[in-house]
């Protein structure tokens, strides 16, 4: 493994990002959905629904787990891939935080195993899953902080400014 990666923040839209990868925070059957997961989808157009399907199809048939990642082609994003992870739904103290960082290890192993050296991140599980959004940050931060990966830069874009403050204090206190 190589240095550390820069960490980058970015108030923004993901899918408007030039990296390799884009990860999407799926929900559990791939075939789309609101948020994140709906914008990817319908700005990288018919081709990532058709792959989603054939995961569907094969080793996924019963979704993807939470926690997992795989990947699949970005279509008309300007990025390679777009790599799929589900995140937890927040439940209160019930809630796993292992499984949200697991979000982030995950989608790093796969962008290795792509050769991706740009990873663009959204903040995972903050939106419908409503895991709280400075909860959310410092494990996200924490998590790819502590990953072993050769990706370069990893940028995390957030939608509003609340998400963007929250990750730059994170970023800041760690």
């Amino acid at each position: 493994m190589s240095e550390a990666p820069a960490l980058v923040l970015v108030r923004g839209d993901i899918t408007e990002q030039h990296v390799d990868a884009i990860v999407n925070a799926a929900n559990s059957s791939l075939l789309g959905g609101g948020g994140v997961d709906g914008a990817i989808h319908r700005r990288g157009g018919p081709a990532i629904l058709e792959e989603c399907r054939r995961l569907r199809a094969g080793h996924y048939g019963r979704g993807l787990p939470t926690g997992r990642a795989v990947a699949t082609t970005a279509g008309r994003l300007d990025a390679r891939w777009v790599i799929h992870t589900v995140g937890p739904v927040h439940q209160g103290s019930g809630s796993d935080p292992s499984l949200l960082a697991s979000c982030y290890r995950e989608s790093l192993r796969v962008a290795d195993e792509l050769g991706a050296r740009t990873v663009a991140f959204p903040a995972i599980s903050t939106g419908v899953y409503r895991w709280p959004m400075a909860d959310a940050a410092r494990i996200a931060v924490e998590a790819v902080r502590e990953a072993e990966t050769d990706v370069e830069e990893i940028r995390f874009v957030l939608f509003d400014e609340a998400a963007y403050q929250a990750f730059a204090e994170q970023v800041r206190s760690t």
